[in-house]
């Protein structure tokens, strides 16, 4: 193999693939990136055995052929070479190693068979569909700040992805949870989509996923199937298996009967809790939100740090109640209303779920445990 490529052509790419490696391997070849020149094309693949990138790139081919070279490192010379630079790589005759050169800096890595290297995609998935990058960014964006690090629940460990009816219409809905906190965001179901399983996509694939979409303004393709997901955007083609486990009947913990409303606006409510918990001990973090008379008062103590109390002018007309949160979970779900619209917290008492929504935008919901203040 002999190729040259521009060295921001080939940075792009490479760093897309290189995130998915992960930095220690017990297997060597998975430290590894894979190399394919052939036809005026470079393609690049790496893989953590449960998910694996495939991107390709114009480039000069000298000499078709293949090869495997540790990934992170040469991601490292390919950075700090300099703009501009022309890179040259060619594997040995013998195909032990890969001489990289641009201008006057020269290196030598060594490869591994590509025989070795384990194939994650190519096959083919029963269920495709298309959707803007706007909307993939909306489904990821909204619920993955609730998705559960703890891996003992691992069925928790991704986003509950599946078709399910919202009134008369075909929806599709996005989940997740850790047990403390619900995100449920949903949009009209895409052409193509009809029949899908249900799926939970794992944390580290919507990590990857979320990175490449910022880098599209274009529609990304999705294929699924029982146990795989690929997400393709112009040249970057992502594959990951899927959680195997049971997602929880999630709309058990949605109360329907909570008759206290609260409406606020989420840029004001969202400064005010961040300045009250400055005082809230770094382990409880909690806020204490007192609801009377049009008027929220925000609080929070601490024997280390003193006490602080905010209030907010809102529109609430209900009895007066006091409730309990984690102020980080509070503004994790802020976020995802635009500073101007209001928040509106459908509460019941001080120890049950509490639903919030955006008031713009009906296709979200989240939910929230309170806590004892």
């Amino acid at each position: 193999m002999k190729i040259t490529i521009d060295r921001a052509a080939l940075l792009k790419p490479l760093a897309h693939v290189q995130s998915v490696v992960e930095r220690r391997n017990t297997i060597p070849i998975l430290a590894n990136v894979l190399l394919r020149a052939a036809d005026g094309q470079l393609s690049l693949t790496a893989t953590d055995m449960d998910m694996d990138v495939v991107e390709a790139v114009a480039c000069a081919v000298d000499q078709p052929g293949e090869t495997t070279v540790p990934a992170h490192t040469l991601y490292e010379i390919v950075r700090k070479l300099p703009d501009g630079a022309e890179v040259g790589l060619t594997v040995s005759s013998d195909a032990n190693r890969m001489a990289i050169r641009a201008g006057r800096s020269n290196f030598s890595l060594p490869t591994l068979p590509v025989e070795e290297f384990p194939a994650l995609s190519g096959d083919t998935l029963a269920t495709n569909f298309v959707l803007s990058a706007a909307d993939a960014k909306t489904l990821i964006d909204r619920t993955r700040f609730a998705i559960s690090t703890e891996e003992t629940r691992y069925y928790l460990n991704g986003i509950y992805l599946h078709e399910t009816k919202a009134g008369d219409m075909s929806v599709l809905r996005a989940v997740a949870t850790d047990g403390h906190r619900l995100a449920r965001v949903q949009m009209p179901l895409p052409e193509g989509a009809a029949g899908m399983p249900a799926v939970i996509v794992p944390r580290k694939a919507v990590q990857e996923i979320r990175k490449l979409i910022d880098e599209t303004d274009g529609d990304v393709q999705v294929g699924l199937s029982e146990n795989k997901l690929r997400f393709a955007f112009g040249g970057t083609v992502l594959t990951t298996k899927l959680i195997d486990g049971t997602f929880p009947d999630y709309e058990r913990v949605i109360p329907a009967a909570n008759d206290k409303t609260l409406r606020v606006t989420c840029g004001d409510f969202k400064k005010a809790v961040d300045r009250v918990a400055t005082i809230s001990t770094e382990k409880s973090r909690s806020v204490k939100l007192a609801l009377d008379n049009g008027t929220l008062t925000l609080s929070a103590n601490s024997p280390e740090n003193g006490q602080a109390t905010e209030e907010v002018d809102v529109d609430y007309t209900a009895s007066a109640i006091e409730i309990g949160f984690n102020s980080r979970y509070l503004i994790d779900i802020a976020d995802q209303i635009d500073d101007g619209n209001k928040a509106v917290f459908l509460m019941a008492d001080a120890a049950s779920p509490t639903i919030v929504t955006d008031e713009g935008d009906d296709g979200a919901l989240y939910v929230l445990m309170p806590m004892r203040v």
